[in-house]
């Protein structure tokens, strides 16, 4: 069978852009489909950083009149991806991050922007770029979320698509009179199109017109069929249910090994977890935290949000201080969060420290230097920090939602007794239940022989993409099996 020819589509691909756990996915996935014979081209809006980056690139066709101006789409390698760019500069060119500029604010035309990107990567799946058709497209989160719409309803042969939704609070909706600057049929904007009360909806558009549905757990494909955590969607989804499927996510184990990581101060494997001891009194110097070998050291790496339980977290400091633990929060978010952090941090110097944005140097010492790792999220359709820290040997403490209840074997006594357990899974999400969940944490690290068997079987623990991408793999194929029986 001849290689699939995937086109993946999406605002952002780790190391060219990141803002989260999307970058991350779209840009290792590729590599680690390549083993299947799936090759990946992966369209990306033309930031600034992007472009920099696609030094050998070659233009290989011209959308005139994309959105307010002239556009092209650039081909070319980057960072070890085989890229299609839309260079559009009235759209892309600027500062700040994918979403928002310097000050913080979405850029107003983020409309145009994304809509841009879904039209654009329609346009290639159709043919646009000679001698270089895709099998079919895969569509991520709702800056992607209307290229199923424009496969659908434009003219000529179109390819499937699957659309993956990697978070579905964020749903990428605008004012139903900006309909007509989609350049769709009327038709289009109905309850079985991009419609949504009213208004438009990209990433509603792309749940009702992809021909699969991919999210990023198990778990969290069967959570946002309900009211709960549906966000307003549910009823589609379960409408949806049969082309619905969780694929848990992996991370790059190149990147995140412990063993040959340049970013932390001694590397390390199962057998000689010793050497987290040096990696802890280097985190704990860098943040100036008190060098103190035997304090639990608690960490976190997170956007700072309400859906991420930081308030929880807030207030579970009493636990941490009564049992003498240190904190260290990595991360960036909502200003109040930032702000009461902030707080925390001149109260109880040398207990708690808190860096306010993304480094990813420093993401890496914080896994490979603290004791726990705590991801007391609402909601979390997968989460990768956890999977960093079983990776690292350090354990996670979650809330037993998602991907983190996929992930994450919670040491209760039977697990221990089995030989089983890589961390501490609590349930509600609560102040209470997450203080409680450290006071056991911190039981537990008492009982060395414990705490250390804990961090081996994490450190054993598949967390990379072989196994995802053979299901990713696998749908591609199904997929593309289908369209063709029914041409």
């Amino acid at each position: 069978m001849s290689a699939c020819r995937v086109l993946s589509v999406a605002a952002e691909a780790f190391p060219l852009v990141k803002t989260g756990g999307l970058a991350d996915v779209v840009g290792a996935l590729p590599a680690a489909l390549a083993p299947h014979d799936v090759a990946v081209r992966t369209m990306l809006p033309g930031y600034p950083a992007v472009r920099e980056a696609l030094a050998d690139g070659r233009r290989v066709a011209t959308l005139p009149a994309l959105f307010g101006g002239d556009a092209q789409v650039i081909a070319g390698r980057a960072t070890g991806l085989d890229v299609l760019v839309l260079d559009a500069p009235h759209l892309y060119d600027r500062p700040g991050n994918p979403y928002a500029g310097p000050d913080g604010r979405d850029w107003p035309d983020n409309f145009e922007r994304f809509a841009a990107l879904s039209r654009a990567a329609a346009a290639v799946a159709c043919g646009l770029v000679p001698d270089w058709t895709p099998d079919l497209v895969h569509a991520h989160d709702w800056q992607a979320g209307l290229t199923p719409a424009y496969l659908r309803y434009g003219a000529g042969s179109a390819p499937p698509s699957v659309l993956t939704v990697h978070n579905l609070a964020y749903q990428g909706q605008f004012p139903g009179e900006r309909f007509p600057e989609l350049g769709l049929p009327a038709e289009a904007f109905s309850l079985h199109g991009v419609e949504y009360y009213g208004d438009v909806g990209f990433l509603k558009a792309g749940l009702a017109l992809a021909d699969r549905l991919t999210t990023v757990s198990p778990t969290y494909a069967a959570e946002i069929r309900t009211a709960a955590h549906g966000m307003g969607l549910d009823g589609l989804l379960r409408e949806r249910a049969a082309v619905l499927s969780g694929i848990l996510n992996g991370i790059d184990t190149d990147v995140w090994d412990p063993r040959t990581d340049p970013h932390v101060a001694m590397p390390y494997d199962s057998k000689y977890l010793r050497a987290r001891a040096q990696n802890k009194a280097a985190l704990q110097g860098r943040l100036g935290l008190a060098l103190s070998p035997e304090a639990p050291l608690f960490g976190m790496v997170s956007r700072l949000t309400w859906q991420k339980g930081v308030d929880l977290l807030l207030g579970a400091l009493p636990s941490l201080d009564r049992a003498g633990a240190q904190l260290v929060v990595v991360g960036s978010g909502d200003a109040d969060l930032q702000d009461a952090l902030l707080r925390a941090a001149a109260a109880h110097p040398g207990r708690v420290a808190v860096h306010l944005g993304y480094d990813e140097a420093l993401a890496h010492q914080l896994h490979a230097g603290i004791d726990a790792l705590l991801v007391p999220s609402r909601f979390e359709p997968c989460g990768l920090t956890q999977l960093c820290a079983l990776r690292y040997g350090a354990i996670p403490v979650v809330a037993r939602v998602g991907g983190l209840a996929d992930t994450v074997v919670d040491a209760n006594p039977m697990a221990l007794a089995s030989g089983a357990g890589t961390g501490v899974v609590f349930t509600p999400d609560s102040v209470d239940d997450l203080a409680l969940a450290i006071e056991r944490t911190i039981r537990l690290r008492r009982d060395a022989r414990t705490w250390q068997g804990m961090q081996r079987r994490g450190m054993a623990t598949e967390v990379g993409w072989r196994t995802p991408a053979t299901h990713y793999a696998a749908l591609y194929r199904a997929l593309r099996a289908a369209h063709a029986r029914r041409r």
